[in-house]
């Protein structure tokens, strides 16, 4: 049966993207509520891959083995992050988050192609190119702990990159679609949210972007600047 609302504690409160919090860095509860965000994102992402094995039917074995793999490492960075935030004095829910990941999930859940197009290869692609920056924050901040699971984190979201890549690329094949093509009308199609540079390159080539799609950043980081 389709699934509205994904299984999740009555905490954080969920309030609109603009109204979550935003809180100095220099203050430790500003460095706290940062770490907070990340961990939200892993939970949501715990759902979405978990979603995807799901509500997808008729696809290949392999690609439930793929989202059930994601899931468990998602599990894994948001038990990193969380016994992190503990030390900090705080813990998952104690401040407020948004829902953005979640309704995602929900635009794309009627085609899978579409759901490997705008989660794994536009939101996943995206952590990749902001997680350095993180790093760096956190580090110039004395976080040194946080910055190291990001670096697990990075790691292992290549690799569900990879896997989204791997499955839009099929569903593209299997439907005679250009990959690269219809994945800027879906952009289109679906108002995705805009994007513009940092892009992480080496992290993206790592996760199976054609040099095609690395030049469309190129073309994206010229339209971003003028």
């Amino acid at each position: 049966m389709p699934i509205g609302t994904a299984g999740r504690p009555s905490r954080p409160e969920l309030v609109a993207p603009q109204a979550a919090p935003k809180r100095a860095l220099s203050k430790p509860e500003g460095r706290a509520a940062l770490v907070h965000s990340i961990t939200h994102i892993e939970f949501n992402a715990i759902n979405l891959a978990l979603d995807a094995a799901y509500r997808f039917r008729g696809l290949p074995r392999d690609f439930y083995g793929d989202w059930l793999q994601v899931a468990a490492e998602e599990a894994y960075h948001f038990q990193l992050l969380r016994d992190h935030l503990r030390t900090l004095g705080y813990d998952y829910g104690d401040f407020a988050a948004h829902s953005g990941l979640w309704d995602m999930a929900l635009r794309t859940a009627h085609d899978p192609l579409v759901r490997m197009a705008l989660v794994p290869r536009l939101l996943e692609a995206r952590g990749l190119d902001v997680t350095p920056g993180l790093r760096h924050k956190l580090t110039s901040t004395g976080d040194v702990a946080a910055a190291r699971i990001l670096e697990i984190i990075e790691r292992d979201e290549i690799g569900h990159v990879i896997i989204g890549n791997r499955w839009y690329g099929y569903l593209c094949a299997l439907r005679g679609l250009d990959p690269v093509e219809h994945f800027q009308q879906l952009l289109t199609q679906y108002d995705a949210p805009s994007f513009g540079p940092p892009f992480h390159v080496e992290a993206r080539r790592a996760a199976g972007f054609s040099e095609r799609e690395i030049a469309l950043l190129g073309l994206q980081r010229i339209r971003q600047s003028t």
